[in-house]
């Protein structure tokens, strides 16, 4: 009878030990969360200027060499206007490619409402527009974030042709120590 008692004792032991170990797998310390860049670049208030070229960008058909700076509205929704706003998508990006729309993302996701508010993230990597979803690192961060790493998936949702407003999706996949 001891040893029944024994085997189902270790039985359950298993058991537990096999469901800790899947609950540790699914929790990984990451937070998910989404936020929608949008990058005005005409009208009467810019949100993206292009602050320096090559003397050869205009002609070249990718814009390689223009650099932009950024204060892009951070929001909750897709939808254009403050109401959602949750921060700003604050620094640069670089047109870095002479073959297809390339750029070198070089900014700051600063949280000044909601859940995150008073923290950053910074992003840097390579944002190629043209392809459906690009993936950049996740190198740091403050507040919430300090000493975060990760990565963010950007999807364009409106490209602006006939508005002049490019609307990302940024889903942020972020852990910190």
């Amino acid at each position: 009878m001891a040893i029944k008692t024994a085997a189902a004792a270790a039985a359950i032991l298993v058991l537990l030990l096999g469901v800790a170990a899947t609950a540790g797998a699914a929790d990984d310390g990451m937070t998910k969360f989404k936020v929608f860049f949008h990058d005005v670049v005409g009208g009467p208030n810019p949100t993206a200027i292009r602050v320096a070229q090559a003397a050869s960008t205009n002609g070249s058909s990718t814009f390689f060499g223009a650099v932009v700076a950024i204060d892009d509205p951070l929001t909750s929704t897709s939808a254009s206007g403050s109401a959602g706003e949750v921060g700003r998508a604050q620094g640069s990006y670089t047109f870095a490619d002479q073959r297809t729309f390339g750029l070198l993302m070089n900014m700051n996701f600063v949280f000044t409402a909601g859940e995150h508010n008073g923290s950053t993230l910074t992003i840097f990597g390579r944002n190629e527009v043209l392809s459906q979803v690009r993936e950049m690192s996740i190198v740091g961060g403050s507040g919430k974030f300090r000493m975060a790493r990760g990565y963010v998936e950007a999807r364009t949702v409106d490209s602006g042709a006939s508005s002049g407003e490019t609307v990302v999706e940024y889903t942020v996949f972020v852990k910190t120590p």
